[in-house]
């Protein structure tokens, strides 16, 4: 489809900016986290075949060898590839790294790698469709071979942040206006309205605002496969923890490095360093009141669409009311909210918001010991580029 051959043109240019490149590998909490994971389970990597695939700059290719990998693939289709390159020849590892500008079905046997290492995330995890990418690549993949990461939580809890909003809406307030130059444009307002009402937020909050627990959908990358991906449903029952509006739904996730001597954990949740993804927001078209005690009971339902991303179906009800509201978004279409975090290292409510499982292994935290000591010292992390 038409849409289809402009993404394909198109996305692989941009993700191959060496500008963008920095903003990514400067997200230390995320790269720091990644060079944790592989070299505390380095004997996973040892003398083994690794596939590099959706890792944008390659920077994961590197980090396997420094475990001690005997080859890495790096198939990157795109000009990013030309610069990996680069980086493989002036490190002195063209023996240990081959860079494949091409895509991985084209190019590689089935069950021809030990371990794959990818970085397919997007905003609310799934919204690039990379993650379907990496989930093809399986076929690569040895038996019992390794996924880096190995799974990850897609997390959802309901909020109630009124400034939000009436911030929202205010945007559409241009629209109102009954003599811009002498023409009366009030007639697009609700049309304004409802379009940005259809723009997930990506922006990040104080975990203050979630007024319940949140629920967490899995995705096992090892078991799950591309087909799965096309529709996931997400139903929730929350017991919502204190009166007020409901105005919609926050999404954060979580990703394992599940190798045979640790489990590292990555967390974009509001409770942890801000990382390039932030969190998510989705409104409500009209906010749900609901008491402390009363249950918001529905269903997050998210659709493979044809432009490289997902539409999201949100309904939900206060049960004892019988109060309904949703919402239609176009995660292709986010708004970008000006962010300006302060945030400290350190957890602060961490149990608030997750089951045990992700308590245990090695922490993020403790992940980004020994990070640049300039991100360490810094409470606020200037997030350049957003997609």
């Amino acid at each position: 489809t038409p849409n289809k051959i402009a993404f394909d043109v198109f996305f692989p240019r941009f993700h191959g900016v060496l500008s963008l490149q920095q903003s990514l590998l400067q997200d230390y909490h995320k790269t720091a986290t990644y060079h944790r994971a592989i070299l505390l389970n380095e004997t996973d990597f040892k003398d083994k075949v690794v596939l590099d695939v959706s890792s944008g700059s390659g920077m994961m290719s590197f980090f396997a060898v420094q475990a001690g990998a005997a080859k890495v693939i790096r198939v990157e289709p795109g000009p990013l590839a030309k610069y990996t390159q680069v980086l493989v020849q002036s490190n002195g590892l063209s023996d240990k790294i081959l860079v494949l500008n091409s895509e991985v079905d084209s190019v590689l046997r089935p069950e021809a790698v030990d371990v794959i290492v990818s970085e397919p995330m997007g905003h609310m995890l799934v919204s690039d469709r990379l993650v379907e990418k990496v989930l093809s690549a399986k076929k690569c993949l040895k038996p019992n071979g390794l996924m880096f990461p190995s799974w990850a939580d897609l997390h959802v809890a309901p909020f109630s942040d009124e400034q939000l909003y009436f911030e929202h809406h205010a945007r559409a307030a241009f629209w109102q206006q009954r003599n811009f130059y002498g023409v009366n444009l009030s007639s697009l307002h609700n049309s304004a309205v409802d379009e940005f009402l259809r723009q997930p937020i990506v922006d990040t909050f104080d975990v203050q605002v979630l007024v319940s627990r949140s629920v967490k959908h899995r995705i096992d990358f090892k078991e799950a496969t591309p087909e799965d991906l096309r529709r996931l449903e997400i139903p929730f029952a929350f017991s919502l923890q204190q009166s007020g509006l409901v105005h919609g739904l926050a999404f954060w996730f979580d990703v394992a490095f599940q190798g045979s001597k640790a489990t590292v954990w990555m967390s974009t949740a509001p409770t942890e360093p801000l990382t390039r993804w932030s969190q998510v927001r989705c409104l409500l078209q009209t906010p749900l009141f609901a008491k402390m005690g009363q249950t918001l009971s529905g269903t997050v339902l998210l659709v493979a669409n044809d432009r490289q991303s997902y539409d999201v179906h949100i309904t939900a009800t206060v049960v004892q009311s019988g109060f309904t509201s949703g919402n239609v978004l176009d995660l292709k279409n986010p708004f970008y909210r000006l962010i300006v975090p302060q945030f400290s290292l350190s957890t602060r409510t961490s149990r608030y918001l997750y089951g045990s499982d992700s308590q245990s292994g090695v922490r993020v935290s403790e992940a980004l010991q020994g990070g640049p000591k300039a991100y360490l010292q810094n409470k606020c992390i200037e997030t350049k580029y957003r997609f």
